[in-house]
């Protein structure tokens, strides 16, 4: 029966209509196939329409589910593989200020993403955003119009910082340095005619996929229903069908609106959608091949002064350098495929600023991202394209949110819930998620999930205390305030110890992204929860260790 839809504006919190601001405190935040079995029982027994059924797991969708649940409403989350499954593992890691937009002339961009990139390192996930030092340096293949322009964008990308109002201690000015500290910060520099370069800081997460798992599991602990192997079919305006490829047979989820954040594959939902997807190549290298540098290196395209090479630590040891940005047309795949000649290019590129030249006998690993970048008929490169996010009621009823990149994910969940509530006359106390710090983060008020049965611990809890010397820094790096928990908690033999030798990710890591992460098989906790299959030969000395965790920890939740 075709439902009548309110078009009024959004009621005043404080007046009649106005929703309780839910507590975290009142759900667990541990997902797991233990709870994805209850809450698709849950929702089979539902009567009542959901408030918005969000399809598509990556930063987006988990964005736009936080967002909506901390106002009170109430979220189903449909994802069709695992979360941060497409795009949003696959980028650079990067948390942009937006230096590049300006060079483009696109400042509210550029401003845009300053703001959210303040908004994450101060206050949202500074867990999991460090400042990364950046540097431009001054080589003999780095041209004087390069230097000149490159030095004045980091001032002006520092002109972002300062209007963001980021502190100086969270994210340094900009500055000349020379030849010796280049190549402390940097030891693989080439060094004849080395003329030292430009030092500046960004934003870089220890993981994208980490923060989309983040921001899952926040939604949840605020009520949120996150599943995730459930494929979409019959999108429209009043639901959509979930389809369960796990255990089988489906179900029709009704919902006062339906968003469409499934990124590059949005126009499969909306025929109305016409996306250009642009493909962004990146190499996987040991930290070794470049002397395990501890800055970023910036290097320009050959006769550019707006585009640039990247070689960025990470953590497992490695160094990715990338990126590319190529039309990518025709259908899209589950996961792209790096091109020969993107790789001979970012080899080429980053090799002009170094010692030794790199070679493919180098890399290790390659990945390649699709961008979802919206189709507006020009006929210029896929890198002219606006990173402008686009939210809208399409005529098939959809509330699509497209566009936009990894650092403006919140802006652009606020705007898609805001649209939300005004076009179904939801009730709306207004966007929380400035202020509203991840599961993990210091003062974080998500209890620490414990466990198969979802069981919590309460934020102030010691489990929350990261300050234990004996914890590893990697652990801390990637859990933040819930590092001491992941090790108290496992029940798995010899927590502590390595999946592999020179793997620094402990076996208690690997359980708790089965018990409290939403990993539910081998590949999930390789491929996105742990990054260790980025690298073949990594994932081969992992496998069955990883394996025989994965298999005891989903038992555990069967017992």
């Amino acid at each position: 029966m075709a439902r009548t839809r309110r078009t009024s504006p959004p009621l005043n919190p404080k007046g009649t209509g106005a929703r309780e601001q839910p507590s975290p405190a009142a759900h667990s935040p541990a997902l797991n196939a233990a709870r994805r079995a209850r809450d698709l029982d849950a929702l089979a027994a539902r009567s009542e329409p959901v408030d918005l059924l969000v399809i598509g797991g990556g930063v987006t969708g988990a964005g736009v589910a936080l967002d909506a649940a901390s106002r009170g409403l109430s979220v189903v989350l449909a994802e069709a593989h695992d979360l941060a499954f497409g795009t949003s593992r696959w980028s650079s890691k990067l948390v942009h200020g937006g230096l590049r937009y300006l060079a483009t002339g696109d400042v509210a961009v550029a401003r845009e993403s300053a703001a959210e990139r303040h908004i994450l390192m101060t206050r949202v996930a500074p867990h999991l955003v460090r400042s990364l030092p950046q540097l431009l340096p001054f080589v003999p293949s780095v041209s004087t119009k390069q230097r000149v322009f490159g030095g004045l964008g980091m001032g002006m990308g520092d002109g972002l910082r300062m209007l963001a109002r980021t502190p100086g201690d969270v994210l340094a000015h900009p500055r000349r340095i020379g030849r010796d500290e280049a190549l402390r910060l940097a030891p693989a520099l080439r060094r004849e005619g080395l003329r030292g370069g430009v030092l500046s800081h960004d934003g870089q997460l220890v993981d994208d996929a980490r923060l989309v798992v983040a921001l899952a599991r926040t939604a949840a602990a605020y009520g949120a229903t996150v599943l995730t192997r459930v494929r979409i079919s019959n999108a429209d305006a009043d639901g959509a069908t979930l389809v369960d490829t796990i255990g089988g047979g489906s179900l029709r989820v009704r919902a006062r609106v339906v968003v469409n954040a499934a990124g590059v594959w949005a126009g499969e939902l909306d025929p109305g959608i016409r996306m250009r997807p642009s493909r962004g190549t990146h190499l996987v290298l040991d930290a070794a091949a470049l002397g395990h540098p501890t800055a970023a290196l910036t290097v320009p395209h050959p006769g550019s002064i707006s585009r640039f090479v990247f070689a960025l630590p990470q953590q497992l040891g490695r160094v990715v350098v990338g990126l590319t940005d190529e039309e990518a047309p025709g259908p899209v795949p589950d996961v792209p495929q790096p091109q020969d000649a993107e790789i001979d290019f970012l080899l080429r590129t980053v090799s002009a600023a170094l010692e030794r030249p790199l070679g493919r006998d180098d890399v290790l690993g390659a990945f390649a991202g699709l961008r979802p970048l919206i189709d507006t008929g020009g006929d210029g490169s896929t890198a002219d394209i606006s990173r402008r996010h686009h939210v809208a009621v399409s005529e098939a009823g959809l509330l699509n949110v497209l566009g936009g990149k990894l650092t403006t994910y919140r802006a652009m969940a606020r705007d898609a819930v805001d649209l939300a509530c005004r076009h179904a006359g939801l009730a709306d106390p207004g966007c929380r998620t400035a202020t509203l710090a991840l599961v993990g983060a210091p003062g974080s008020a998500v209890p620490v999930a414990t466990g198969a049965t979802g069981a919590t611990t309460p934020a102030d809890s010691p489990a929350h205390a990261t300050t234990r010397p004996e914890l590893p820094a990697s652990l801390v790096a990637r859990f933040g305030a819930e590092a001491s928990a992941v090790l108290d908690l496992a029940r798995c033999t010899d927590p502590a110890e390595r999946v592999a030798p020179d793997l620094d990710v402990t076996r208690a890591e690997i359980e708790f992204a089965v018990l409290a992460e939403g990993a539910l098989d081998v590949d999930d906790v390789l491929d996105r929860r742990t990054r260790i299959g980025l690298v073949a030969s990594d994932r081969e000395r992992a496998h069955t260790a990883v394996a025989e965790i994965v298999e005891e920890a989903l038992a555990q939740q069967s017992r």
